[in-house]
């Protein structure tokens, strides 16, 4: 009995030693993205340093004070968990790209985004894969599958554009921000679904019809997760525009915005689909037209909610990151040759920039070609900073790279231990050295880009506009994909195209045809908008839709 009582009670002992050193680590981690805010608060006028690279340098301080202390037997806090960066960090950060996006440049230049993010993407995996299946072998790494090539290819094919991002002005640089904002979500999306696609494609038996098939998969994936995210974003709209939430409780209102846009992530992924098209589509419904039904207070808690929730997000990620990169349970299985990791990561980045260069510019030039105005062109110096956006990789590097050759946190052996090891030196190079270069690159290539635009008070624009049904607050905060209009100024904008359209509907319309070989996106988009205005908005609110609530300023 004795000896029972003794076994339970240290049992109990450790689990509150390993509960303790759990609460010790978060609060650890909770101080370390407050020094993140606010270093990066204190750094932001100078824009040499974006707050990605603020926590990227924090987290490996942090790595090199926890490697002293433990007498170089772990660097980091967390043990990085797939899990967790796909179910709880990503969806913030991709919905709140959908729901901060300025609707109406993403679908003017819907047709070059996809050819970008999409179709480039397939280009970029084909040249990476190919280049690493050559090479690596030469270097006596044997012991990689066809399967761990093809996810080399689409680990290193997605992109991270927010230090370019934090530098364009979109005022001043509308096609070329649209560019590279929406070929991040877009290149995002593809290189998940592609490895994804790797993941549970037999690769034993390759031949035409196993091609095709796995074509037909990657078009099917695409397409269902983008339907979902706009089902469930109808679907919130037309709940809430129906019961008038908001006249008991506005809580409820932001709860149900918030639980759907995260519902649609986990259908998605309950479905096998692409979580993050679902996610960003849901994002892009829910500002046109479940945003709108809400009541005021709703809309400003909405806004910001989403903000804060993909900055801490974002933060923790790579804070995360820049701690992870000292494991040394990593590098100590590749310490007999570590100049291995470093002529990987080299071949790796020279790939990158190949890959990127065989499609920006080819693809460049077909779109140029359907396009009538100069204005609409993309020019030389706007594709090498297109180029250059997509060269910096990030978290989803990360975590797929992870996925593919870790088992529970620890690699399995030597090549996946350099996988793991390259893939860390590549994000940390590509986001620093090339993060750092980003601001001076565009400055130069756009020497009339004006400076940007400083970083408004939040609460100064909530005291501003919250006595108009029509403003709302934009919190301007640096996304992994982000965009500085809120979903107001997209109406607006289509307001006066819908006024120009009525003005000159009569010329239009025995050229119709004609208007749709020519100019199929601007074509596409005012004939959108009327059916928009004539169907969707009666049936699902939007736009001009009052909730009728006796507390709110605008009953």
């Amino acid at each position: 009995m004795g000896v029972e009582l003794s076994y339970v009670l240290s049992k109990m002992q450790m689990l509150f030693t390993s509960d303790h050193g759990s609460v010790v680590s978060m609060n650890i981690f909770v101080a370390l993205l407050c020094a993140c805010i606010v270093l990066g608060h204190l750094l932001e006028e100078y824009r040499w340093v974006n707050e990605s690279i603020t926590a990227l340098f924090i987290g490996l301080s942090t790595g090199v004070v926890i490697l002293m202390f433990s007498g170089g037997k772990s660097s980091h806090l967390l043990v990085f968990s797939e899990d967790l960066f796909f179910i709880y960090l990503l969806p913030p950060i991709i919905f709140n790209a959908g729901f901060q996006v300025k609707k109406k440049q993403f679908f003017v230049n819907f047709i070059t985004i996809v050819l970008f993010g999409a179709v480039g993407t397939i280009i970029c995996w084909t040249i990476i894969t190919f280049g690493a299946t050559q090479i690596f072998k030469r270097m006596g790494i044997h012991s990689l599958e066809l399967a761990d090539y093809l996810a080399i290819g689409a680990i290193f094919a997605a992109t991270d554009s927010v230090c370019t991002l934090q530098v364009l002005n979109q005022d001043e640089t509308p096609l070329l921000y649209s560019l590279v904002f929406g070929e991040g979500v877009v290149n995002d999306a593809t290189s998940v679904v592609l490895f994804n696609a790797i993941k549970s494609f037999d690769l034993s038996h390759i031949d035409g019809r196993a091609a095709l098939h796995f074509l037909g998969s990657f078009l099917y994936l695409f397409t269902a997760s983008t339907m979902l995210g706009v089902l469930v974003g109808i679907l919130s709209a037309y709940v809430i525009k129906k019961l008038y939430i908001g006249r008991h409780s506005t809580d409820r209102e932001v709860a149900l915005m918030m639980l759907m846009a995260y519902l649609s992530y986990m259908l998605a992924e309950l479905c096998y689909l692409s979580g993050i098209l679902t996610v960003f589509f849901c994002g892009i419904v829910m500002s046109h037209y479940t945003w709108h039904n809400v009541t005021e207070c709703s809309r400003i808690t909405t806004k910001h909610a989403f903000a804060t929730l993909s900055f801490v997000a974002e933060t923790f990620i790579f804070l995360y990151v820049g701690m992870d990169a000292l494991d040394i349970e990593k590098w100590r299985f590749v310490s007999d040759s570590p100049g291995t990791p470093i002529a990987v990561s080299s071949v790796l980045l020279g790939l990158i920039l190949t890959g990127r260069a065989a499609f920006i510019f080819p693809l460049s030039f077909l779109s140029n070609l359907t396009k009538n105005s100069p204005q609409d062109k993309i020019s030389f110096r706007q594709q090498v900073i297109i180029w250059w956006a997509g060269l910096m990789r990030g978290a989803v590097s990360i975590a797929l790279s992870y996925n593919q050759f870790t088992m529970s946190g620890h690699t399995e052996q030597r090549s996946s231990a350099i996988m793991i090891t390259s893939t860390i030196t590549v994000v940390l190079v590509s986001t620093v050295v090339f993060g750092m270069m980003t601001k001076p690159l565009i400055r130069f290539l756009l020497p009339h880009h004006g400076p940007l635009p400083k970083r408004k008070n939040s609460m100064g624009n909530i005291n501003d506009d919250a006595s108009s049904p029509t403003k709302s607050s934009s919190m301007n905060v640096p996304f992994l994909l982000e965009s500085s209009h809120d979903s107001e100024a997209d109406d607006l904008d289509d307001d006066h195209d819908d006024d120009i359209d009525g003005l000159h509907d009569i010329q239009r319309r025995s050229g119709s045809i004609r208007d749709l070989l020519s100019t199929p996106t601007h074509t596409v988009h005012r004939l959108w908008r009327k059916f928009d205005n004539a169907f969707m908005r009666p049936v699902f609110g939007g736009r001009g839709f009052v909730p009728v609530v006796p507390t709110s300023p605008t009953a």
